[in-house]
């Protein structure tokens, strides 16, 4: 099947070079935020790989009110803008509400809508309805195929420029399974793929930041299993100091570990996209 192009910035999403997706889980300080994006800079320059910035500015799925949800909308995307004219990446962040659609359109390069809301029609409607390229996360109780569905609704709203993003099942169990079947159904909608990994091992009803709530040892062969699946893109959220981010402590890769964690992953993507061209 003949891959869609989606234009991101600079970056041909669902062409052969694979593209990374990385940053902090939410929006945390400024400093912090400018530390991720200049090493993200530097990893982009070495590796010659091209980098979307995400931070959420609102994290609405947490599983206590107490937790930290971020900045907000309007301080958050102040921030995303900066990063954007600062270091020249293209931007990505969730929204949670159709209201939230169009302001977050004047900053974002990419709309993400979270898992939980991939079936949410409103939500998915008022994304697509601003033209800007819109993420949709795998729902974790969704069969891969049926993302088909979310994404025919971005289309019938005029806007066919749409990623999907892998993060794993729950099966009730509080544990999140990647299988790799998922990353073929989702490659025959013909929309980009995206992988999700630093998600998919995030260990439910624990607290992000206990030491138990993610399966960080699962990051490498995880992601090589995507990669050599077919997939697009990789999504890594990456911050200075995980063990103290304010979300998804337990899952984050350090950023200064990405350099290293990404060379192996750009070399076996590089045979895959050989093996798919015989």
């Amino acid at each position: 099947m003949q891959k869609k192009i989606v234009k991101v910035g600079n970056i041909d999403c669902g062409a052969d070079e694979l593209f990374l997706i990385s940053g902090p889980c939410v929006i945390e300080e400024e400093s912090i935020m400018l530390k991720t994006a200049e090493m993200l800079k530097t990893v982009s320059e070495r590796l010659k790989i091209k980098i979307v910035y995400k931070s959420s500015f609102q994290k609405d799925n947490r599983s206590t009110a107490q937790f930290y949800q971020g900045p907000g909308l309007e301080e958050g995307l102040k921030l995303l803008q900066r990063i954007k004219k600062d270091f020249g990446f293209p931007i990505l962040s969730d929204i949670h509400y159709p209201e939230q659609a169009k302001p977050a359109a004047e900053v974002l390069d990419i709309i993400q809508i979270p898992a939980y809301l991939c079936m949410q029609t409103t939500l998915v409607v008022e994304a697509a309805k601003t033209g800007k390229v819109v993420n949709l996360k795998h729902g974790q109780f969704l069969a891969p195929e049926n993302m088909a569905k979310p994404a025919q609704k971005c289309v019938d709203a005029g806007n066919d420029q749409v990623i999907l993003t892998e993060r794993g099942y729950s099966f009730g169990y509080n544990d999140l399974i990647v299988d790799p079947r998922s990353f073929y159904h989702m490659n025959q909608t013909g929309f980009p793929v995206v992988f999700d990994v630093t998600h998919a091992i995030r260990k439910y009803g624990i607290p992000s930041a206990d030491p138990n709530g993610g399966a960080r040892q699962y990051l490498p062969v995880l992601s090589r299993a995507g990669v050599a699946s077919g997939i697009d893109g990789l999504f890594i959220e990456t911050h200075p100091e995980p063990a103290k981010a304010l979300c998804d402590a337990a899952s984050q890769l350090c950023v200064y570990d990405l350099e290293e964690f990404m060379k192996p992953l750009l070399e076996l993507h590089a045979v895959e996209v050989k093996y798919r061209k015989k």
